[in-house]
Order: C-alpha cells, then sequence, then structure tokens
C-alpha cells in the first residue's frame, strides 16, 4: 500500500521537541494505575461496607443516639469516598476525609458501646472496616503514612475492645487474632499498592525517555532535510542567478538575471515560512535554548560565555529554532569578522511571554548600510527568519562593536 509523503512529514512535524518532552509528558501509566486502584478499592470496600452496614442496623435501635450517630460518621464519609472512586474525581480528598473520620469513630467506640456487652465472640461492626480505614490511607496520603495506618490502625481497634472487654482473658484470645489477621492484611494492600505505582512510575520514566531520545532524532532529521532543501535551494535558484548574471549580455539577459536574482533571495528568506521546513511547533523552554547556544558556541570553536537572566518559560517551537539559528548566524558573524573578540551572549527570559538573546562582540564593527543585498548571511539567516516567527533583530554596529538583538513576543 503506497503511503503518502505529506502524510508522514506531518506526523513526523508533530513529534515533540526536546525542551517540550521534558516539560509537558504526562504520567499516562501512573493515571492509568492510580484510576485502577482507585476502582479495585471501590469494588472491595463496598463489598465489605455492605456488610457493616447491614450488622450495624441489625444491632442498633433508632433511640440509640451515639450508635446511630456514629453510623454518619462512618458511613457518610465511606459513601463519599465510594463514589469519587468511581466518577474518578476529588479520590485523594474523600478517602483522606474517610480514614480520619473512621479513626476518630474507631478511638470512641468504648465510649458508644453498652458496657453490660462484653461477649468476646461478638465482633462489631465497625471491625469490618479496619481495613477499608487502610485502603482509604493508600489512596490519600503518602506511603510512609500509609503504613503507619497500616500498622497503627489493628492495634488501635485491638485496644479499643480490650477495654471493651476490661482486658478479660477472653477477649485477649480473641482480639490477638483479629489485630494480627488486619495487621497482615493492611500491610500486604500497602505494599501491593506501592508496588504497583513503582512500576508505573518506572513505565512513564522509561517512556518519556524514549521519546525525548526520539524528539531528538527528529529533530536531527528535521536539519539534515533543512540542510538539503537549503542547498538545493543554493543550487537550482542562487547559483543560477549568478551564472545568469555572469553571462548576461544584452539589456533583456541583464534584466532576466536581475528577476532571477529577485526570486532567489526570496525564496531564501521564505525559507523559514514553510512547515516542512520549521519543525514542530511545540513548546520549547527557554531554558533549551540557551543549551542550543552553547552547543553552537562549542561547534563554531568560540570562547564565551552564555549568561541566562529572567525566568523560564515556553515558547512556540518555530520561534525558538529560529532564534537559534538566527543568533548561530550571529555568533559565526561574530567569529569570522571580529575574532570573537569579546563575545558575549545574553538570553534574557520573560516566562511564557517571550525571549530576548543579545549577541555582543568588540571587533572594528561595520556599516549595515553598505552590506550588498546580495549578501545573505544577515538579511536572510536573520532579519527574514526572524520576520518569517514574527520575532524582531536588530543590529547596533561601530567602531567598538557590534551587538545582536533578537527577540519574540507573544502576542
Amino acid at each position: 500500500m503506497p503511503v503518502d509523503p505529506l502524510s508522514i512529514r506531518d506526523a513526523w512535524s508533530k513529534i515533540p521537541s526536546p525542551g517540550a518532552a521534558e516539560t509537558e509528558f504526562e504520567r499516562f501509566t501512573g493515571k492509568r494505575m492510580e484510576r485502577i486502584l482507585a476502582i479495585v478499592v471501590a469494588i472491595g470496600s463496598a463489598a465489605l461496607g455492605a456488610q457493616a452496614l447491614i450488622a450495624a442496623i441489625s444491632t442498633i435501635s433508632a433511640a440509640d443516639a451515639a450508635h446511630v450517630t456514629t453510623l454518619v460518621v462512618v458511613f457518610a464519609p465511606l459513601a463519599a469516598m465510594l463514589l469519587a472512586c468511581v466518577i474518578g474525581r476529588g479520590v485523594r480528598v474523600a478517602s483522606g476525609v474517610f480514614a480520619v473520620a473512621y479513626v476518630l469513630a474507631l478511638a470512641a467506640w468504648p465510649l458508644v458501646v453498652d458496657p453490660s456487652d462484653k461477649v468476646a465472640d461478638d465482633q462489631p461492626w465497625i471491625f469490618f472496616l479496619v481495613n477499608v480505614g487502610v485502603v482509604a490511607a493508600m489512596l490519600a496520603f503518602p506511603v510512609r503514612v500509609q503504613f503507619a495506618w497500616a500498622f497503627g490502625m489493628p492495634f488501635v481497634y485491638g485496644y479499643v475492645r480490650l477495654v471493651q472487654g476490661e482486658f478479660s482473658r477472653e477477649f485477649w484470645v480473641t482480639t490477638a487474632f483479629d489485630v494480627s489477621f488486619t495487621l497482615i492484611l493492611g500491610v500486604v494492600i500497602i505494599s501491593l499498592g506501592w508496588m504497583f505505582r513503582s512500576v508505573a512510575a518506572g513505565v512513564d520514566e522509561a517512556r518519556g525517555r524514549a521519546v525525548a531520545s526520539y524528539a531528538a532524532a527528529a529533530a536531527a532529521a528535521a536539519a539534515e532535510e533543512e540542510r538539503v532543501a537549503m542547498s538545493a535551494l543554493m543550487h537550482d535558484s542562487v547559483l543560477a542567478a549568478l551564472i545568469a548574471g555572469e553571462r548576461a549580455e544584452g539589456e533583456r539577459a541583464r534584466e532576466l538575471a536581475v528577476a532571477m536574482a529577485r526570486e532567489a533571495l526570496t525564496r531564501l528568506a521564505n525559507t523559514e515560512g514553510a512547515v516542512a521546513q520549521e519543525g514542530s511547533d511545540e513548546p520549547v523552554g527557554t531554558a533549551q535554548i540557551v543549551v542550543e547556544l552553547r552547543r553552537s558556541l562549542s561547534e563554531l570553536g568560540a570562547d564565551a560565555i552564555v549568561e541566562e537572566r529572567g525566568g523560564i518559560g515556553l515558547i512556540p517551537g518555530r520561534a525558538a529554532r529560529a532564534l537559534v539559528l538566527a543568533a548561530r548566524q550571529a555568533i559565526g558573524n561574530a567569529v569570522s569578522h571580529a575574532g570573537g573578540r569579546g563575545l558575549h551572549i545574553v538570553a534574557e527570559g520573560h516566562g511564557d511571554e517571550g525571549i530576548r538573546v543579545t549577541i555582543s562582540d568588540t571587533g572594528s564593527g561595520f556599516d549595515i548600510d553598505e552590506i550588498g543585498a546580495d549578501r545573505l548571511g544577515i538579511r536572510a539567516s536573520i532579519f527574514a527568519r526572524m520576520a518569517g516567527v514574527a520575532g524582531t533583530a536588530g543590529i547596533d554596529s561601530d567602531e567598538h562593536g557590534t551587538t545582536v538583538t533578537l527577540g519574540w513576543e507573544r502576542a
């Protein structure tokens, strides 16, 4: 089946830049794991909650105000937690509220229970929710607090039961069994939750590295594609115009050569206007621009420091790429024509609103008005490139040196 080259190019252009891959990468697996845990907790807690509710209703009467109050304090937050787990919103808050409310209700249990009820084999309805309180802590709290809840909750229940039974021997036996069972189960639940979350975090991290590597490869491929396209443009348009101008002998031939030269310059200045030549427009961090400037210095063999100022933000990928390429041209000019003397670069970020890059040297300077129209290093590679992304470019040069100012601001 033939593949449309335009479709491939469009898909290639949507690969995020390296800066965007680090700043805007979504925890896909981690969020999916949290959703799965919430659903599982909702199912298990609903079963245990229904069991506890049936036991509670069968053992209390409407006149027993303390029991009714405890029932509301426990089951109202539990119902809210189950609803939050099902709809996937407010899970952490609802689970935290239930975990705290259940601990308070459990601690107050000796004040609620009938003092004459001292049958050790009759487990109170509140016992069925001990591990529900543990899983609620798993959804709401950090790992250390989760384990504290898993270890502490069974012992709180055990102490409450012993207080209810006045520390009699019968209560010691049954309570020890209940505490050991809930303790082991609670620790297992918290450990499984921690393990699943760790695996999900590892998958997200590996996926993030893979996407960043793929984005870097895409950027390199886009740069190579631009180089090939620029070479073809130079060969097909610029060199053809130069050859035509050299061979022009009559007035008509000279006019044709001038027209060819104008068309070649226009095409060269507009090379950044095509999406295929611009690469991805995914947001790029201004910190990534500083990294690219330092890389350009290293590749050009220049000895200078890139000074960072202002706040770090995000700007569109096309604007960032145009700014880096224009700055690279300005650095190359400073190295070629000023020997790199006094080369100084300042990158001043304005958060998400824009960035300004200043390249200055202490060379002998030049008169920008004397630059021929056929010289493309400044007109096409700096001015036209920045204009193509709605940016600004300015050059201030005299006998004391040259300063090139490049800027982009969000409209």
